[in-house]
């Protein structure tokens, strides 16, 4: 597991800012402290899944000495945002009928995360 820092930063006329120094452009806010916190996390998560769908290298983390040291960071409140490594995939071959498919791809244009989201959703419907 990784973990990359999040700067958090308030305005008085604002809501909580969340920012990421490794990974420039991924930015959330939220009302709260904790709503910011939260939506950080999935901010970051999305963020690395679709570079990895893109093929791109996911930065090591940086070390918060430096990041701090960046006048730009200064005004920010450091906290870490913990990242799973990845699940190692494994490619099958899934029959399915012409108009199912058809409709899949009407929704969306990564079939194996469309059909991976419907299996886990009704795994969780199941177990509760």
């Amino acid at each position: 597991m990784a973990s990359y820092i999040a700067l958090l930063r308030k305005d008085p006329d604002s809501d909580f800012s969340v920012n990421f120094p490794d990974f420039p452009g991924c930015i959330t806010a939220g009302d709260t402290l904790e709503q910011a916190r939260q939506r950080a996390a999935e901010a970051l998560a999305f963020h690395i899944d679709s570079m990895r769908e893109d093929g791109e290298s996911i930065p090591a983390p940086s070390n918060a000495d430096v990041v701090m040291a960046d006048p730009d960071n200064r005004d920010g409140i450091a906290f870490l945002i913990d990242v799973a490594e990845p699940a190692r995939l494994i490619r099958v071959n899934v029959t399915l009928e012409e108009s199912l498919l058809d409709a899949i791809k009407g929704r969306t244009t990564n079939r194996s995360r469309f059909l991976a989201e419907a299996a886990r959703e009704k795994l969780a419907r199941e177990s509760a």
